[in-house]
C-alpha cells in the first residue's frame, strides 16, 4: 500500500534550471527525488502544481509523492529536509492525502509575486531575488495599465513562443501594483498562466512605469495577439510561486 502526501515547498531557485530536469542542469523535482531516495530507498516522481523556469522562487510550490514506507507526515519532512541539505530547498509542510489529490490538477489558485528594487544602488541581500530597476517608475500608472489585463483574454501578447497550453485564453484573476518604499511588488492570481506570462507582464509594466509605453499602448498590444507587442521579458530573479489553493 502506498500513501500519498502533499508536500509544501519554499526553494531558492538560482541554482536550479527550473522546478523540472534539463538537459543542461538539475532541477528542483531532482533534487527532491535524491532526498526521496535517501530516505526510504524509493524513487518516486515529485509531481508539482507548477512548473518554475530556471532562477524562479517559490515561498509555497505544492508537489504529492506516494510513498511505500510506513511513516508519518512530519517524519516525510523531516528526513527530506535533512536530505537536502545544503540545497536551498525546504519542506514546510508534508500532510497524508487521498489518491485523489493532484498537485497539479486540484488546484484552483495559483498565486504569483514578482518584485522590482527601483534604486539606483547595487543590490546586496535582493541580489538574484528581486529586478533592479534604476531609472524612477511610476507604480501607480503601472496599476492602472495592469487592470487592463485582468479578465478573461487571448493573451497570446504574453505567452512565450515554446508554451504548450493548448489555449492561449486565461482568465485572470487579479493584477495589483504597489509600491513598497524603494520596491514595487506586482500580484497576480488566476487558476493557471501561460509560459513567461507574469514576466511579460512585468517587463511590460515597467516600460509603463518609466514611461516608455502608455496605458493605451498596453489595451494595444493586449487586443493585437501579437508577440511582438510586448514589451520586454522580465528576468526570473523577482518573481515567486507564492501559494497554491485547494478546495
Amino acid at each position: 500500500m502506498t500513501q500519498r502526501y502533499k508536500l509544501t515547498i519554499e526553494y531558492d531557485g538560482t541554482p536550479f534550471v527550473g522546478w523540472q530536469k534539463q538537459d543542461n542542469g538539475r532541477g528542483v523535482q531532482d533534487a527532491i527525488a535524491d532526498a526521496i531516495a535517501g530516505f526510504c530507498g524509493e524513487r518516486v516522481t515529485v509531481a508539482g502544481a507548477g512548473r518554475t523556469d530556471t532562477g524562479v522562487h517559490a515561498l509555497g510550490q505544492v508537489a504529492h509523492i506516494d510513498i511505500e514506507r510506513e511513516t508519518d507526515a512530519d517524519t516525510v519532512r523531516d528526513a527530506i529536509n535533512f536530505h537536502l541539505k545544503p540545497q536551498p530547498i525546504s519542506i514546510l509542510e508534508a500532510e497524508a492525502v487521498s489518491g485523489e489529490f493532484d498537485a497539479r490538477f486540484s488546484a484552483i489558485k495559483r498565486h504569483y509575486l514578482y518584485r522590482i528594487i527601483n534604486r539606483r544602488a547595487p543590490l546586496t541581500v535582493d541580489r538574484q531575488r528581486a529586478w533592479q530597476v534604476p531609472v524612477p517608475l511610476d507604480a501607480r500608472l503601472m496599476d492602472e495599465a495592469a487592470q487592463i489585463l485582468v479578465g478573461k483574454h487571448d493573451f497570446t501578447t504574453f505567452r512565450a513562443a515554446q508554451c504548450q497550453a493548448a489555449s492561449p485564453v486565461k482568465t485572470l484573476d487579479t493584477l495589483d501594483v504597489r509600491r513598497e518604499g524603494e520596491a514595487i511588488v506586482i500580484t497576480a492570481r488566476a487558476r493557471s498562466f501561460l509560459h513567461n506570462q507574469i514576466r511579460s507582464f512585468a517587463g511590460t509594466l515597467k516600460s509603463v512605469g518609466e514611461g516608455k509605453m502608455s496605458v493605451d499602448n498596453v489595451r494595444a498590444a493586449l487586443e493585437a495577439r501579437d508577440r511582438s507587442k510586448c514589451g520586454p521579458v522580465a528576468p526570473p530573479d523577482g518573481l515567486y510561486l507564492m501559494r497554491v489553493d485547494y478546495n
